[in-house]
């Protein structure tokens, strides 16, 4: 009786280590907090303007946007909440003090020479939901020679990502930089757009990054799929379905041809996570409607990965590569979360094979009902933070 009520004990432990890993994943509970700078480079007439899409309070916060994905998860949360509570006025007065240390990199270099860049305007909207972030609009410009030839724009540490965008020439430059990233040397006189190739490439990283770290949602979503059977059959299936519908969404949303809005579209996301997580808890393995029910869920998750490529305005000869660049490393991210719950999985079983309680050592050979318990309790911790963002993305 002793070695049943130990071995029971060993089990629950088990059970509670790897319930875990549902919410490893799940560190925070709003997703897509932080979104990419976007800068737009003209340089003429010897001007340089960066004509910036910013999100000015998590800046004047001092947040290392390279480390987190969620403002509320950055150390000095509460100065960005207190930054955000302020008036557009406000923001636009205290705006002007980055200025000195982004000069100091320099920001913008001309013929290797760096440009002093000022603050002409800033614009902060009015009326933005206050759990919700502030993209401002803020434009720089600095001096140059009449002769420039060619431009050079360095981002700083800890400031996320940005997408690069020239204007006013034929051929511009499109490019991803992150943070402590410099782009390469820019023609003023255009043709420096990137190849299909580069393209491509530059993007994967994009995609698997709206994965690992910051798609919590879609990461929840993957993990419901894993935890429906232990066989490879099942999981195929689901991701398979899963990814062929988000593919076909991505496409269009991101062309503009169907633009759901994301107060529709993330209650949604977070409703499928529900979904999938109880259908886990109630049913033995696939049923012959699960891979239609997640291929219309896919739909939806498209949706979501359309809106951030939707924010980078690509030039219309880069679309194609950029999209297909993203899509491969969302599918990348998703990979990488099936193969790292199931390494965990496998080395946690694996070590609950041999127990040795009271000196005893018993043979554990209930692989599969452990996996029961396990996708069981996974799931329902997965479902509850998938009911949690549903009310909070309806109704706060």
């Amino acid at each position: 009786m002793r070695q049943t009520f130990n071995m029971t004990a060993y089990k629950l432990a088990l059970l509670a280590a790897l319930s875990t890993l549902a919410l490893c994943f799940a560190s925070g509970l709003r997703a897509h907090e932080v979104q990419p700078t976007i800068g737009d480079l003209t340089v003429a007439d010897g001007t340089a303007e960066l004509v910036l899409q910013i999100n000015l309070e998590a800046f004047l916060a001092g947040i290392d946007l390279d480390a987190v994905d969620d403002t509320n998860d950055a150390e000095n949360a509460s100065d960005y909440d207190a930054l955000r509570a302020l008036s557009g006025d406000e923001i636009a007065a205290r705006a002007p003090q980055l200025l000195e240390s982004w000069n100091a990199l320099p920001l913008v270099s001309v013929d290797g020479e760096a440009v002093s860049m000022d603050s002409v305007k800033i614009t902060v909207p009015q009326d933005v939901d206050i759990e919700l972030p502030r993209v401002s609009e803020w434009v720089l410009s600095g001096a140059t020679t009449e002769d420039a030839q060619t431009v050079t724009v360095a981002w700083p540490d800890g400031a996320g990502a940005m997408v690069l965008r020239q204007q006013g020439v034929e051929g511009p430059f499109t490019g991803y930089l992150a943070g402590g990233e410099s782009s390469p040397q820019i023609s003023l006189s255009g043709g420096a757009e990137q190849t299909f190739w580069q393209a491509f490439v530059s993007y994967i990283p994009v995609g698997f990054d709206h994965i690992l770290p910051q798609g919590l949602d879609h990461i929840l979503f993957v993990l419901g799929l894993f935890f429906l059977s232990t066989h490879l059959g099942p999981l195929l299936w689901q991701v398979s379905a899963f990814t062929l519908a988000h593919t076909v969404t991505l496409a269009l949303g991101a062309l503009g041809l169907v633009n759901v809005p994301g107060s529709i579209v993330e209650p949604l996301i977070a409703a499928s996570i529900v979904y999938v997580a109880v259908e886990n808890i109630f049913s033995p393995g696939l049923s012959r409607w699960r891979p239609i029910v997640i291929f219309g869920f896919g739909l939806l998750h498209g949706l979501g990965f359309a809106s951030v490529l939707g924010e980078f305005g690509l030039p219309e000869g880069q679309f194609v590569p950029a999209l297909i660049g993203f899509n491969v490393g969302v599918e990348v991210g998703q990979l990488t979360v099936i193969a790292m719950a199931a390494i965990l999985l496998w080395i946690a079983l694996h070590a609950a094979r041999v127990a040795k309680l009271d000196g005893i050592e018993e043979e554990v050979r209930e692989y599969p009902v452990m996996f029961r318990a396990v996708s069981i309790t996974g799931s329902l911790i997965i479902a509850i933070i998938g009911a949690w963002w549903v009310v909070e993305r309806v109704f706060l």
